[in-house]
């Protein structure tokens, strides 16, 4: 069985991020980049079924510049077989990353896709679901726990009030929630045996996708700084505040 699992280059999860002084978006100057934490969480759970004998080949593809092949060694050298850089400096949207993942996974033919729920920079939380729409797959989001038998995979995930199970048809495409497990520690041995692993590298117009931008950023900004506190005497100057001030009830 083959899985394939997209991931993604963002900012370091640990790094505070600021806006560019022309409200053009966030500075990626001299930034620690990393693989986005969900996706993380997807190549470990592709490697764990690999070493339980139930995938035969886990394959990790990437789409954006020419940097992002540090991210697929790094996902190489967590246990990934291969990987595949689709290579451009165009800024992709959902919809044009899942189109790529659709051309990919038509000459890939993987059993499983599986890739975080969303990435930690836009939070948009569309690429699984565009491309599992797109492929025309069944699909599975917010998995907490992932079991493959008998071509299928089972997928547990939580829902308002609870968890839910959903019994998916192979090929599937799953996305990853926090609790599904917890990524292995690169070690220095691994990341160099990772170097003589294959990457390859394409672009979009070699799979025949046009990823221009359908979305245009007008301007972006750092969220309002927060007020101080203000202490009130009683409850009913406090609903008074929220009526008159706050206009929150």
């Amino acid at each position: 069985m083959k899985v394939l699992v997209p991931i993604k280059r963002v900012v370091d999860a640990n790094i505070k991020v600021s806006v560019k002084s022309d409200g053009s978006g966030v500075d990626l100057a001299n930034v620690k980049m990393a693989i986005n934490p969900f996706d993380e969480i997807a190549v470990e759970e592709a490697v764990r079924l690999k070493e339980a004998g139930i995938a035969t080949e886990v394959v990790v593809v990437s789409a954006g510049v020419a940097q992002a092949q540090e991210t697929l060694r790094t996902a190489l050298a967590m246990g990934a077989d291969r990987a595949l850089l689709i290579d451009t400096n165009v800024e992709l949207q959902p919809l044009a990353v899942a189109k790529l993942l659709k051309a990919v996974a038509d000459k890939e033919q993987p059993h499983l896709v599986i890739l975080g729920k969303q990435a930690i920079d836009d939070d948009s939380n569309q690429t699984g679901q565009m491309f599992a729409a797109l492929a025309g797959l069944p699909q599975a989001t917010y998995a907490s726990k992932v079991a493959v038998a008998d071509d299928r995979v089972q997928v547990t995930r939580e829902v308002d009030g609870g968890s839910e199970t959903l019994s998916l048809s192979l090929p599937a495409v799953v996305t990853t929630d926090l609790r599904l497990n917890e990524p292995r520690y690169v070690t220095l041995p691994n990341i160099m045996k990772s170097k003589k692993k294959p990457l390859d590298v394409t672009s979009p117009v070699d799979l025949g996708i046009d990823v221009t931008p359908r979305l245009r950023t007008l301007k972006v900004s750092e969220p309002a700084k927060r007020g101080a506190g203000q202490k009130v005497a009683d409850v009913a100057s406090l609903v008074a505040k929220l009526k008159t001030e706050a206009k929150v009830i």
